[in-house]
Formats: structure tokens, sequence, C-alpha cells
């Protein structure tokens, strides 16, 4: 009788640690160097004591439309505290719908993180400045110069050290953006990544 209320102190402390834990799940546009890069992230012991960060890829690559409605679908999941999208505004062809991606996602809450024209740039921002208009297989061949890959998969380990380098240049992009009025889908180059790094690791 005596030792009960000791064996039931664990279980409430650990059942305290796992309501503490975030879950996140982020919808990938691509499959392969967005998911590469979110998982590195997962990996970081910061990001794994406080995030339960799950990524979820379309099976199709939908476009951003897509994406967006598959995460209101997830976010009716109790479980489920925040939805981000990762896609790309790509050039000189934009996605279609992506006005139509963007009201539907602040019209329930999901989080995007957008990049203009495309993902690579914000790897090619772990590098280097990029401050010109450019299109996506300019973006895509620069940053494979960059890091020497041959394929669309990265190695995240390449890239975690260098993220902060990358989040002020992004950010910089976005204030550079803002002095000069220059509205979406035209704010290129710009990545909303710095926005979904702050929010994975509470900065």
């Amino acid at each position: 009788m005596g030792q009960r209320p000791r064996g039931g102190k664990p279980l409430k402390r650990t059942a305290a640690k796992r309501h503490e834990l975030r879950t996140i799940v982020v919808f990938c546009e691509g499959v392969n160097s967005e998911p590469d890069y979110v998982n590195g992230l997962k990996r970081l012991p910061h990001v794994a004591e406080n995030t339960a960060l799950n990524v979820r890829i379309h099976p199709q690559q939908g476009v951003p439309l897509t994406l967006v409605q598959k995460a209101v679908e997830c976010k009716r999941d109790p479980e489920v505290d925040e939805c981000w999208c990762l896609f790309d505004v790509e050039w000189p062809r934009n996605h279609p719908n992506l006005a139509q991606a963007i009201d539907l996602a602040r019209a329930h809450g999901i989080r995007l993180a957008i990049s203009n024209p495309c993902f690579e740039l914000w790897l090619v921002l772990h590098h280097r400045d990029h401050g010109s208009f450019a299109d996506t297989e300019t973006i895509e061949r620069l940053s494979r110069s960059l890091d020497k890959r041959s394929g669309k998969s990265i190695d995240p380990a390449v890239y975690m050290p260098l993220r902060e380098k990358a989040a002020r240049l992004a950010e910089r992009l976005a204030a550079r953006h803002e002095r000069n009025g220059t509205r979406f889908p035209h704010d290129n180059p710009s990545s909303g990544m710095y926005e979904f790094l702050k929010e994975i690791e509470g900065e």
C-alpha cells in the first residue's frame, strides 16, 4: 500500500514529458531534398527532445493546392499540433492555383514555407548569398555545383551546421522584398524556410 504512490510518480512524469512534445506534420512537394533536409532537422538533439516531427509526402508529388488540402485533412487529427507545407513557386512557369493554396492554408491555420523559385534556393543560401532573379533550372544547377551532389538527394549533415547562415540570408531577402513592395509570386528570390526553422527550433 505504502509503495503505490512511489510507483505512480514515474508514470506521471512520463506522461507529462510526452504531453510537452509537439507533433508537427510536414507535407513536402519533393521526394528527395526537402524530406532529406527535414529529417536532418529531426535528428538535431534539441529538436528531438521537444518535437515529434513527422514527414508526410504526397505519393503523387502533388501541386501546392493538393498538399494544402491534405494538410487541412490532417489538422483535424487532435494528436496533430501543427501542419506545414513546403513547396516551390517555379519559374518561368508558376505552379497552378498558388493563390488558392495560400488562401486555403490561411483559412485553416496551415503554415507555409514557400521557396521562390524552388527549394534549391534555400540550399544555395547555406553556401552563399543569392540576390538576383533566377529560374528554377538555374538555381538547381547552382545548388548542385555548390555541394557537388549528382542527383536530387542531399546529405543533411552538410547543411545542418550552415542553417543559421541560410536563415539570416533568407530573412534579409524577405526584408528587401518588403522594403521594395515586391509581392508574391514576384518575390524571386526568396524562401520561407527560415520561418520553418524558427518554429521547429523554438528560436
